[in-house]
C-alpha cells in the first residue's frame, strides 16, 4: 500500500486478509497459503487468499449472541460486495477489492 501511497487503505486490507486466512484455516485448509495484494486498475486494490480447500465461503447472517460467522459479512460491507471465489484445482481464490478514493 505504501509503495501505490494508499495509507488510508492498510487497515483495511489487513482485517480483510486476517478474516480470508481464519476462514481458510476453518476449512481445513493443510496445504500451501498464499496472500496477495495487487493493484488491479487505478481505481481498485485487490487482496486475495488462496489456499489448498475447496470448500466454499459462505456469507452468513450472524444472531446477536453469536460470536463468530461474522467474517464475510464484514468483508462484503467494507468492499461494498465487491468480493468472490474462483475455484480450482487444488483449491480456491477468495479476493476482495478495494475503492481508492472513495473509502
Amino acid at each position: 500500500m505504501s509503495e501505490w501511497e494508499l495509507p488510508e487503505l492498510v487497515d483495511t486490507a489487513e482485517l480483510i486478509v486476517s478474516e480470508l486466512v481464519a476462514n481458510a484455516v476453518k476449512t481445513g485448509c493443510l496445504t500451501r497459503m498464499t496472500v496477495s495484494v495487487r493493484r488491479v486498475t487505478d481505481r481498485t486494490v485487490r487482496v486475495a487468499v488462496r489456499d489448498g480447500s475447496r470448500t466454499l465461503p459462505v456469507l452468513m447472517v450472524a444472531g446477536c449472541d453469536e460470536e463468530g460467522h461474522r467474517g464475510l459479512a464484514l468483508i462484503h460491507a467494507l468492499t461494498r460486495g465487491r468480493w468472490g471465489v474462483a475455484v480450482e484445482s487444488f483449491g480456491k481464490v477468495v479476493h476482495a477489492d478495494l475503492g481508492v478514493g472513495r473509502l
